[in-house]
């Protein structure tokens, strides 16, 4: 047939584009295991370093004070320069953090952790803006499988750091994540050449422009994005140093941080299951039961640490996934999720920030690890509890100015 070449170049550039479409995926790869192999190395580094639980859990806290400044500041760049740029940017960036943090001696391991951070957030911001664009007709499915690539990383980082270390020492171990940083930087190239600026909001006569930060919505999500966060970090930072309390080798420690994640993954994969359209109400409210449970089992049956461990994670990872659907679900185009990921990563991980480095001083003034899991268990039932709203909460609210 005569248009059979045409079909064949058609189907050609689909799949071209399908491929630069997902590649957004890959980005989300490199979000957390500069993050999350930190947490298993923190016994070797206090020893190396001298560095007490509370200066452990101020070098945790760091990167999410980073997200918190940088935030709301990345719909700039990418209203200049276009999103995918803006990425690829960052990429590089965070690769040259991780390498500062593991062999610039005295201030680097500070300076590049800020590094890290400020990279990472950019990323943290501009991918569910990303996926609201590409994925606009699925934006609950594909942030699934974002989140899911984000926790898989994070699972693998976990796991082998201790390994790593065994061969080159926690620096080594820590330096090996600026590999996948480069690698996808350099995938990422040519999709910059198909780059779309991120667009503006759309505004109507009869629904004018507000910003953000004066919608209850845009607070609900903030509040249920922080307390899912702060969750979440404290237990990836010190959950090693928990196991090791009630003596759990370093292994297997990294081990059970490692199902911690994975428990995530899984979860987060099934949780759009229960978000419908019009109401992720029954969504918000399941995903907080595991992670009620999970502590609570830590707390008064700590010798079963590794049921307890999943039954965290999986309240972990599905609470992730809602709280960045709700991004793209409450956001009318991608620049209104943009504003509204800057604004609830911004206030959300300034509250996360502080979590890891008040567990840390919990443990060192009490001697324990009970308080500080006491305080986990609090902020996973105010979680649960505002659930009830947030998935009640409509698009219409969540305007960007």
């Amino acid at each position: 047939m005569p248009d059979a070449p045409a079909r064949r170049t058609s189907r050609a550039s689909l799949t071209v584009a399908s491929v630069m479409t997902a590649l957004v995926f890959l980005v989300a790869l490199n979000l957390r295991p500069a993050l999350t192999s930190v947490g298993p190395l923190l016994p070797q580094m206090g020893a190396d370093l001298g560095l007490a639980e509370g200066t452990q859990g101020l070098l945790t806290a760091l990167p999410l004070l980073a997200f918190a400044v940088v935030s709301p500041l990345v719909h700039l760049p990418a209203r200049r320069w276009g999103m995918e740029p803006t990425v690829l940017v960052a990429l590089a960036v965070l690769a040259g953090g991780i390498a500062m943090r593991s062999w610039v001696e005295g201030a680097g391991l500070w300076v590049g952790t800020a590094v890290i951070g400020s990279a990472i957030a950019v990323g943290n911001v501009l991918v569910p803006a990303l996926v609201k664009r590409d994925y606009a007709g699925h934006v609950s499915r594909a942030t699934s499988v974002y989140s899911a690539s984000m926790t898989v990383s994070a699972a693998l980082a976990s796991a082998i750091a201790v390994p790593l270390a065994g061969a080159d020492g926690w620096r080594g171990s820590l330096a090996f994540w600026a590999i996948p940083a480069v690698l996808v930087a350099l995938v990422w190239i040519p999709r910059v050449r198909h780059a779309h600026r991120m667009p503006a909001p759309e505004v109507t006569a009869a629904e004018p422009t507000r910003s953000v930060w004066r919608q209850p919505t845009a607070w609900l999500i903030t509040a249920y994005m922080g307390l899912q966060s702060t969750t979440f970090y404290i237990l990836v930072s010190w959950l090693p140093t928990i196991d090791a309390s009630e003596g759990v080798s370093a292994s297997q420690a990294g081990v059970h941080l490692f199902l911690f994640q994975v428990a995530g993954v899984v979860s987060g994969l099934a949780i759009p299951r229960l978000m419908r359209a019009d109401t992720q109400v029954l969504a918000a409210t399941v995903a907080g039961v595991p992670t009620i449970v999970g502590v609570a089992g830590l707390l008064a049956l700590p010798h079963l640490s590794g049921l307890w461990v999943v039954c965290a994670g999986a309240g972990t990872g599905a609470a992730l996934v809602i709280a960045l659907s709700l991004f793209g679900l409450r956001g009318r185009t991608a620049g209104e999720a943009g504003r509204l990921s800057g604004m609830a990563q911004s206030v959300g991980y300034l509250l996360a920030a502080a979590g890891p480095v008040t567990a840390g001083w919990l443990a060192h003034v009490t001697g324990a690890w009970h308080a500080s899991l006491v305080l986990v268990l609090a902020l996973a039932t105010a979680q649960f509890t505002i659930a009830f709203w947030v998935g009640r909460a409509r698009t219409a609210d969540a305007v960007a100015a």
